[in-house]
């Protein structure tokens, strides 16, 4: 990949679209992830205004701090990024108060965990409409659209997804070389919806590497008969996913990296 050339591709789809839609720069949600990560530093380099929010619910401590060493980064090495500590704790604590018990708790997990990333999405809205910001979104290729690992008008309400066209392994190539904290390039990926220490992973069932083979070999029409042992199981964990992402997946403007881009002169 040309990496530089990439990057500077989406900075500068980043602030024509701004720019034409009449903003003033971007809001972004900040989890001490490489996703976000990656997301608000492409957004800085515009020169236009960024504000992250750090929103935290029952939050491990080690995303927390993530999530504050990245924003230190950034207000180092841009003169517009600000932040805001918008603490959605109480907010879900007292919204659960007022939901109705349920017999087995493990019954709603799912919808409790969706309610977390939707109180982010309504926070986002909230700032980008007082301060004229677009909601950047910061999912990548694998998980907008192969196997749907984002919240239905959640991470998923946004108004464009500046890295939505770059497979995982290429998010890690552009953000080693901006230099994004070293801690958050090592750290293992999660969603952060669930209050413990589980990873993407864990969730889906195959690593991000292991779904982008699925995903090139999906492309090429291959079918699960094709394949034996680990790759027929990952095979079929990303068509189970991708069959249930056609119906989930979103009108959101992407930014598309031309494929001489991708290969490397």
């Amino acid at each position: 990949m040309q990496t530089e050339k990439v990057i500077d591709h989406i900075t500068d789809w980043l602030k024509s679209y701004a720019r034409q839609a009449g903003m003033r720069g971007f809001v972004i949600g900040v989890s001490g992830g490489i996703d976000s990560a990656l997301t608000s530093t492409l957004c800085a380099r515009t020169g236009l205004e960024l504000l992250c929010l750090e929103m935290p619910i029952h939050q491990s401590k080690y995303q927390v701090s993530r999530a504050a060493n990245h924003i230190f980064w950034l207000k180092e090495n841009f003169p517009k990024v600000r932040s805001e500590w918008v603490d959605l704790t109480p907010v879900f604590d007292g919204l659960l108060e007022v939901f109705p018990t349920v017999e087995n708790e493990e019954d709603r997990l799912m919808s409790l965990a969706n309610t977390r990333a939707r109180l982010r999405m309504t926070s986002l809205y909230y700032f980008a409409a007082l301060q004229k910001l677009l909601v950047a979104g910061t999912g990548n290729k694998v998980e907008d659209f192969g196997v749907g690992f984002f919240t239905k008008y959640g991470d998923g309400g946004v108004d464009l997804s500046p890295i939505a066209d770059l497979l995982k392994t290429e998010v890690y190539e552009l953000a080693n070389f901006l230099g994004i904290n070293q801690e958050i390039l090592e750290a293992a990926p999660t969603d952060g919806l669930w209050g413990d220490d589980r990873t993407d992973e864990d969730q889906i069932g195959a690593s991000y590497p292991e779904l982008e083979w699925a995903m090139e070999m999906d492309a090429k029409s291959q079918n699960a008969e094709d394949f034996t042992g680990r790759q027929r199981e990952v095979f079929e964990i990303y068509k189970k996913f991708n069959t249930v992402n056609r119906h989930k997946m979103l009108p959101i403007p992407v930014c598309t990296i031309p494929q001489s881009l991708k290969i490397t002169s």
